[in-house]
Formats: structure tokens, sequence, C-alpha cells
């Protein structure tokens, strides 16, 4: 029986539409049927009124408070996640629903305290941020986790998050050395929250990034984990 995934998407910058068409693709592969939400209120009704084996969350949705750049963008994409909205997305996690939080998925959500915890990394705003999308090596995999397990180094055009915040409980799954600093930063990671499994992999800027092989790959490992698929 195929997994059921609900993917929240939408916001600035990004070809959110065509990006997560591309993941529902990849994870159709992995027998993972997907449901894409570009308007979120829609989407966390669907989530309140159905059961899901995972959700993803590909969006970008926060109050944009943060740089007057936002300005222009506020009326469209400023947003506050409601409580009944959060009370509703962290009982899927704790009742043993995954969680795939992809790229700006980080950023999301400025006004719930507990969000960073739930995904397991936090966007530091001051401390955070990435260079312009390059070519880079995935290194330094984790093959002691289910995810990553059998995964090859694999090159990849993206963005490199700096100095994303693990949660206390977060093990890392891979890093890339970035050429912005010669730093090596860690890009994804996994952790057990209650009853639920949650991945967060800042990779997934766009359509080619996600189609890559070795980053499809991980997608559907860590899609397939946090379903509870894979041990």
């Amino acid at each position: 029986m195929p997994f059921s995934n609900l993917i929240l998407t939408g916001g600035i910058n990004h070809d959110y539409e065509d990006a997560s068409q591309a993941l529902q693709e990849v994870l159709d592969q992995a027998d993972i049927q997907s449901t894409i939400y570009c308007d979120i209120d829609q989407g966390l009704k669907a989530l309140n009124d159905n059961s899901y084996d995972l959700v993803t969350m590909f969006t970008l949705r926060w109050r944009m408070l943060d740089d007057e750049k936002y300005i222009p963008f506020r009326d469209e994409w400023a947003y506050e996640i409601g409580q009944q909205d959060q009370g509703n997305l962290k009982r899927h996690i704790t009742s043993g629903g995954g969680l795939l939080g992809l790229h700006t998925a980080a950023i999301c959500f400025d006004t719930w305290s507990e969000w960073p915890a739930l995904l397991g990394a936090k966007w530091v705003w001051g401390t955070t941020f990435h260079p312009p999308p390059e070519e880079f090596l995935i290194t330094d995999i984790n093959s002691n986790h289910p995810s990553t397990k059998g995964l090859e180094e694999f090159h990849v055009i993206d963005e490199i998050y700096h100095n994303i915040e693990p949660g206390p409980d977060s093990e890392a799954l891979f890093s890339a050395r970035s050429s912005e600093d010669k730093s090596l930063q860690t890009l994804a990671w996994a952790q057990q929250f209650e009853q639920g499994r949650v991945i967060y992999n800042a990779l997934a800027h766009d359509r080619a990034s996600i189609k890559t092989p070795g980053h499809a790959q991980f997608l559907q490992q860590a899609a397939l984990w946090c379903c509870g698929e894979v041990q």
C-alpha cells in the first residue's frame, strides 16, 4: 500500500510549484503518493480533515518583519500560523506521523516557538545565511542512519545554508564544503520526536537539485524513514 504525503508549499524567491512537482515525481517512484497545496491554509485544513503518513514542509511563510526588503511581498506572503494548526501539526508528529522539512522550512513560522524543536533545525537571523547557488560535493555521509544507508557522495547545484542551528537530539546526516569561506556545513539532520520521525534537509532549491540522482535517492529514503517504512 502506498504512503500518503501532504506537501505544503509556496513562498517568495523560489519556483515552489515546479520544485514541488519534481518532488512529487521523485517520491512517486518510492510509492509515496503526494498531494500538493500551494495555499498553506487549505493544506493545513486538509491535515485537519484527513490522515497522512507524511507532511512535507516545503514553503517559506513567516511574518517577513526581519528586513525592509520584504515589504513588497508582505501583503501576499506574510503569514502567521494559528494555534489550532500548530496543535494539529504537532499531533500529527507526536502520534507517529512523519515530517520532512526542506530548504526554507527552517525559516517558517516565526511566532511558533516550538517549531524549531519539531523540525530539529533553526534558521538564526543574523547568523544563518547562504551564498548564491553553486556546485558542491555532498560528503561526510552518515552511513549509520537508515535514510542515508548506501548513499554515495554526489555533486549537486544548490545553496549551502551556513550555520543552521540543529536541535539537541538531531543526528547529522551529511555535509558540504562551501567555496565562500571553505567551511564544512552540515545540511541535513534526523530526529525522533515522541512517536514521530523528522528529517530536515537544507537542500532542494529547485527542480534540478531535487532531480539530481544522489539527492533524489536521499529524498526517497528520507521520506520512507519518516513514514516508518525503513527501520
